[in-house]
């Protein structure tokens, strides 16, 4: 699935949670399908968590 494609079916589901549930259950969907992309992506380990959190602490 392209990016393109992949963003167009999460503003379906964010828009229709929106008509349907309301704000701010959009906007609790949508940071639970950020926290879950971000997971997704340290578990096929394209991020690496060690160089995250020191660019947090302020090391680099």
């Amino acid at each position: 699935m392209t990016t393109t494609r992949f963003s167009v079916v999460v503003g379906l589901v964010l828009g229709s949670v929106w008509v349907f549930g309301g704000f701010w259950n959009m906007v609790l969907v949508a940071l639970v399908s950020l926290l879950a992309y971000g997971i997704g992506r340290v578990l096929e380990g394209r991020v690496d968590l060690q160089e995250v959190v020191g660019r947090l602490q302020g090391r680099r």
